[in-house]
């Protein structure tokens, strides 16, 4: 049975992954400065993955004009 694609997942293949392969692995720790030459690449240490959060919004920095709208100070029209 397949899903329907009303309720497929767009960013199915963006997501992060909890899983790294054994390459993916080696790469950390080479990074890490945790990978001798010539190490088997069988029996690796356990690598945390780091889950990429998404970026908030930022906030706009307010004018003075701004903030005195803000204040409930009234601009006197003419």
């Amino acid at each position: 049975m397949s899903i329907d694609k009303s309720l497929r997942r767009k960013n199915s293949l963006a997501r992060s992954r909890n899983v790294l392969t054994r390459a993916e692995r080696i790469k950390v720790l080479q990074a890490d400065e945790r990978w001798p030459e010539g190490r088997s690449p069988f029996g690796l240490p356990k690598v945390r993955v780091l889950k990429v959060g998404k970026k908030g919004k930022a906030k706009k920095e307010e004018t003075p004009e701004a903030e005195g709208d803000a204040k409930g100070e009234k601009k006197a029209k003419k």
